[in-house]
């Protein structure tokens, strides 16, 4: 696993393309898409409030990811195969417990369980639902949050079995760490530390191409290996 220690969400979420495009290989998913796939990623951000918390070569901006925010927080009326906002505030679609159907809010959990016991390491919710995700094409990313008090912040952990390091992680960062900030204000704490691991990093880097292209600067910022370079084809490393 590759640790990263950034002092901004945009920084982590450069740092991660260029880790993926440069130390990756070529895999093509059991979809039949063409990825690079490289070693697990770990990013720590001391300060996740501190700008720049979204990168300028990203194609969602701030307005877009603040959308994105508040419908993980507080629901949409937009329909998905699924959505983080009920896997963390009502998780047990399709259970049943004792005759009754499951609602669990494991938001409103971690912050009861932190309210009671500050140095717990229990404070946890999970998204996955074999009963529904073993057949979901699309299943979640996000597997795993974990919140804990040290040094009098709210400190918060993210594992993603998957995660799209182009075009899906500087959203993912960028809610999560709303999620964060809003779980603080309920105990009240101030944002503390924010790791993000991702187990699987991987890019498109042929559906996304012309997405790579803002964060590499034809080759003068990132590296690529040959195959996406040659996939590209904008600047001279795509004829080495």
């Amino acid at each position: 696993m590759r640790c990263i220690r950034v002092p901004s969400l945009a920084r982590a979420h450069e740092l991660a393309v260029k880790t993926v495009l440069e130390k990756g290989w070529v895999l093509e998913t059991e979809n039949g898409e063409a990825t690079i796939e490289a070693d697990a990623i770990a990013l720590e951000i001391d300060h996740p409030l501190t700008e720049p918390m979204v990168s300028s070569h990203s194609r969602f901006q701030k307005k877009f990811l603040d959308r994105y925010a508040e419908s993980l927080i507080h629901g949409s009326s937009a329909q998905f195969e699924y959505d983080y906002h009920t896997r963390l505030f009502n998780w047990g679609e399709r259970l049943s417990s004792t005759g009754a159907e499951v609602h669990i809010d494991q938001i409103q959990y971690i912050i009861g369980k932190l309210k009671s016991a500050t140095e717990s390491r229990r404070a946890v919710a999970i998204t996955w639902n074999p009963v529904i995700d073993e057949q979901l094409d699309d299943c979640p990313c996000l597997q795993l949050v974990q919140c804990v008090v040290r040094d009098g912040t709210l400190q918060m952990r993210v594992v993603f079995r998957s995660n799209d390091m182009l075009s899906a992680a500087g959203a993912n960062m960028y809610a999560l760490v709303r999620l964060q900030e809003w779980i603080a204000g309920q105990l009240p704490l101030p944002c503390g530390v924010y790791t993000h691991i991702s187990l699987v990093p991987h890019v498109y880097y042929l559906r996304d191409l012309n997405d790579i292209e803002p964060f590499c600067e034809k080759g003068n910022v990132i590296q690529p290996v040959a195959a996406v370079c040659n996939a590209c084809g904008r600047c001279s490393r795509g004829t080495k």
